[in-house]
């Protein structure tokens, strides 16, 4: 049986927020009988840009991470929810029957991505629902795919297998939620740059008559003497290893010219580590 799957590439994402207009204006100020009530227009982001800032000045990365239900496989709000009130439909999608559901504020708490949420003057929760009223009339897309300029977000209509088939090829990965996994179905593209580190430097020479960049320079990461990547300084002398765990341990970086090391710097990583200018 196919389902709706939703693939969102962070290093496409510009924080335009035209996904979390078009969701406003798709679910403010209106009623989807069977759906959804309105949702406020304020307090609820069903579609949440998040931010993170990598590294220091002059070579810094911000990346966003666009965040809607997760739509779990093994939702723990339709495990909290009573009478039916969260229920997962045959292609995929998970919602919340805005009747059924009326004060049961366990269905907030037991999201482990704090993607429902609780309007207050209904006293119902709410989330994004994938447009599944649009969904239902032929729509291919929901209305946050639809404004998105870039691509960053795509849904694609697909049995479970073939899908599975397509994260293997892409590398594609899900968000964690924690020691309770609820098996998101919700994929990304190039993760690690809103949840890895990197290590980044510049490479210049003193000699006169030279330029003080270096490019081409060979770099080498090494952690417990195996060799991690290798790498080349760009035109101004820059390099940078990324999508590194954190708090593993020491990595080595090593400036490499003729098989002799120029120099070696030791660096341990709970964030991303710019290296002060490595002088050869």
């Amino acid at each position: 049986m196919k389902k709706w799957h939703f693939i969102i590439d962070v290093a496409k994402c510009e924080n335009c927020n035209n996904c979390f207009l078009a969701c406003k204006d798709e679910h403010c100020d209106n009623d989807w009988p069977g759906y959804t009530i309105s949702q406020p227009l304020h307090g609820q982001r069903w579609m949440n840009l998040q931010r993170t800032e990598r590294g220091r000045f002059p070579l810094i990365d911000v990346a966003y991470l666009p965040k809607p239900c997760q739509q779990c496989d093994d939702a723990p709000c339709i495990k909290v929810s009573q009478n039916g009130a969260v229920y997962k439909r045959t292609d995929g999608i998970v919602m919340i029957d805005p009747q059924k559901a009326r004060g049961q504020k366990a269905i907030v708490t037991a999201c482990p991505f704090e993607a429902v949420y609780w309007n207050e003057s209904e006293q119902i929760p709410q989330k994004c629902t994938l447009c599944a009223h649009l969904i239902d009339e032929g729509w291919k897309r929901p209305r946050c795919v639809q404004a998105c300029p870039t691509g960053a977000l795509n849904t694609i209509y697909l049995e479970d297998a073939a899908f599975g088939l397509l994260v293997n090829e892409q590398n594609l990965e899900t968000l964690q939620s924690g020691n309770n996994p609820a098996k998101p179905t919700v994929y990304y593209r190039n993760l690690y740059r809103f949840n890895s580190v990197f290590i980044a430097g510049s490479i210049a020479t003193d000699k006169e008559e030279e330029s003080n960049c270096v490019p081409d320079a060979e770099v080498k990461l090494y952690r417990k003497e195996e060799l991690i990547a290798t790498t080349t300084t760009d035109e101004f002398g820059d390099f940078k290893f990324d999508n590194l765990p954190r708090n593993i341990g020491a990595y080595q970086v090593q400036v490499i010219e003729r098989e002799a090391i120029l120099d070696s710097v030791l660096v341990t990583l709970e964030e991303s580590k710019v290296l002060t200018t490595i002088r050869i």
